[in-house]
């Protein structure tokens, strides 16, 4: 064994990781914990994480880092086995991952900027993400993200570009640009680009690659150039994932969210106006505090009228610190019941759409085991083997529920 790195949360954080086991590489026996903090339930598996590597590895060493490390790094070092706590600001300089180094936990609410890594492989992944910016601005009531991430910050635009070229360069045919909240891309750069004209520029400067993708939108915040992308750039793909939360205005209004259920819907028919046929995912919260019955079929009838496909479900989870855990709670059961029928109607809508590709011919990212993912981000089932990583022509011949089955041509 030499460097394990074990990642749960976002893509951001999967993108760090690749950063670490870059730095990390000369080390040996040494596992690495890539907490998340958005749930308590990914703070569980974490925990669980480092008990079994300190299980199956005894003699390592085991570095805990992330947003869970940052926003409590005395709780985590205080685990049994854990040796090393490191902050989200010294896990990705290079002097953190020297044998001799200790740990640090630096206070992220200062941090003004951020550097640009060159990443050039994510293992075991077809597709790569590219970080172009960090922390967040706004303090939704529900989120304790911008404790473990500071403030907002961008990476300028060469150094995307410059990240990008190197990853097309080893191989990869499809890029996701991720952060925190990349809808802010550029308000602290000069000249304050937005991410429309960052995407603009990314693909004027890297015509050899193929496929862009953009993760997690903020509905309010879309600009006039990206508008402008999605209906004229057919390398940035036909799906757009938006950040909404619920569908229900009280509570967005208490979840301190920017946009209405009104301005959500405005979004997504703009969207299919300009790009006919484009895809929609959305992360939901099933069971925020306060939420009542009526409130909820609200946010379940929303994904029905909207149109969306493919839904990403979170019960409510307690974050301390947060104004939300302070408001009257829905029992978890609850939560837990009501995130099930949100997935119930994202998994029928998914399959509706799946059902609608038949006949139709897909571009798609081949991944592992014949499996890949259409342009619309829609899980595909290759008859064949097909390299990972190659983009290919398949006709959709069927589908099994929320699954494409198709044949390259």
């Amino acid at each position: 064994m030499t460097v394990e790195i074990v990642t749960f949360g976002c893509r951001l954080n999967a993108y760090e990781s690749e950063v670490m086991r870059a730095h990390a590489a000369a080390l040996s026996d040494t596992v690495i914990v890539n907490t998340c903090a958005v749930t308590a339930e990914a703070e569980r598996q974490a925990r669980q994480a480092i008990r079994r590597a300190r299980r199956e590895h005894p003699e390592a060493r085991i570095v805990v880092t992330g947003c869970a490390a940052q926003i409590d790094p005395g709780a985590w070092s205080a685990l049994p086995g854990v040796d090393r706590v490191l902050g989200n600001l010294e896990k990705l300089r290079p002097e953190s991952w020297t044998a001799d180094a200790t740990g640090g936990v630096s206070d992220i609410m200062a941090a003004r900027e951020t550097a640009a890594h060159l990443v050039t492989e994510f293992a075991g992944r077809a597709r790569a993400f590219v970080q172009v910016q960090q922390g967040c601005d706004h303090r939704c009531t529900f989120c304790v993200i911008p404790f473990g991430r500071g403030p907002s910050r961008s990476v300028p635009v060469g150094g995307v570009v410059e990240q990008v070229r190197s990853l097309v360069a080893s191989g990869y045919s499809e890029v996701v640009l991720t952060g925190v909240d990349i809808t802010s891309y550029g308000s602290d750069l000069p000249g304050q680009p937005s991410l429309g004209q960052l995407v603009r520029r990314l693909l004027a400067l890297v015509p050899e690659l193929p496929r862009l993708r953009l993760s997690s939108l903020d509905p309010a915040a879309i600009d006039d150039d990206l508008w402008r992308l999605i209906a004229e750039e057919p390398r940035l793909m036909p799906h757009l994932h938006l950040s909404l939360q619920a569908g229900s205005d009280l509570i967005l209004k208490r979840m301190k969210r920017r946009h209405l259920r009104a301005d959500a819907l405005r979004t997504v028919a703009r969207a299919r106006v300009l790009r006919p046929g484009i895809a929609f995912g959305a992360d939901l919260i099933a069971g925020f505090p306060t939420e009542t019955e009526a409130l909820f079929e609200e946010t379940l009838d929303f994904v029905e009228e909207a149109g969306l496909q493919f839904l990403h479900v979170f019960p409510y989870s307690e974050r301390p610190g947060t104004p939300a855990a302070r408001m009257p709670p829905v029992p978890k059961p609850l939560r837990r019941e009501r995130a099930a029928r949100l997935r119930e109607a994202g998994q029928r809508a998914a399959s509706r759409f799946c059902a609608a590709q038949v006949g139709r011919t897909l571009s798609v990212l081949a991944e592992s085991e014949g499996a890949g993912h259409s342009e619309h981000f829609a899980p595909v089932r290759l008859a064949g083997a097909v390299e990972s990583g190659r983009i290919v022509a398949a006709r959709a011949i069927g589908a099994t529920g929320s699954t494409i089955m198709a044949e390259p041509i």
